[in-house]
């Protein structure tokens, strides 16, 4: 296998502080599986064995805490390899919100998007012991939410994780028609990320 990390790359991924919810990186691998089949999966196992880090995705506890770094590492992974877009990570977002315990919990106490979005902080903190989301503002009239997250940064492929990941929550509060754009973002010299939902 070629070098698609190189050690210094990786060793710095790992800097990273905190920790996330299992269920993010083990929907991410069965995106992989999904999209490349095992030996796909298997050649990300592979490449991150050999820069020291032994893992098997489909066997993740989704509620056991992981690494940060190990979402960065395996986002550049499948970039590398498979050359997934942009599109395919916003997709690797929204499959997080539909296959974990968080859309049993919009689907039970969640009623409307504003509900959802005076949510988020404590729903991010549940899942991620890093980085702060708040609500900035929430717009009926307007039909708009702005979403701020801050301390966080893992790379720019995250971000596209996460507009799908916000895209599906809105969707699933509105069963509408959703848009989602970072307005602003950390991998841009901007002092945090933002994010823009209207729907």
């Amino acid at each position: 296998m070629p070098q698609i990390i190189l050690k210094d790359e990786f060793d710095e991924m790992t800097k990273v502080k905190g920790e996330l919810r299992g269920n993010g990186p083990k929907n991410i691998g069965e995106f992989i599986f999904d999209q490349e089949g095992e030996r796909g999966l298997k050649q990300v196992e592979d490449l991150m064995e050999k820069l020291g880090y032994r893992i098997e995705y489909l066997k993740i506890d989704p509620m056991e805490f992981k690494p940060l770094w190990l979402v960065s590492a395996t986002l550049l992974a499948a970039k590398r390899l498979f050359n997934f877009t942009d599109n395919d990570f916003q997709k690797m977002g929204e499959l997080d919100v539909k296959f974990t315990p968080i859309q049993r919990l919009f689907v039970k106490y969640f009623i409307s998007l504003e509900q959802a979005a005076k949510a988020a902080s404590k729903m991010w903190s549940k899942y991620h012991t890093e980085g702060k989301l708040e609500l900035v503002e929430y717009n009926e009239k307007e039909k708009k939410v702005i979403l701020r997250l801050t301390n966080f940064g893992l790379n720019e492929f995250h971000c596209q994780y996460l507009l799908g990941y916000f895209r599906a929550v809105a969707q699933m509060s509105t069963k509408g028609e959703v848009s989602c754009q970072e307005t602003k973002c950390v991998f841009r010299h901007d002092p945090y990320h933002e994010f823009l939902i209207k729907w």
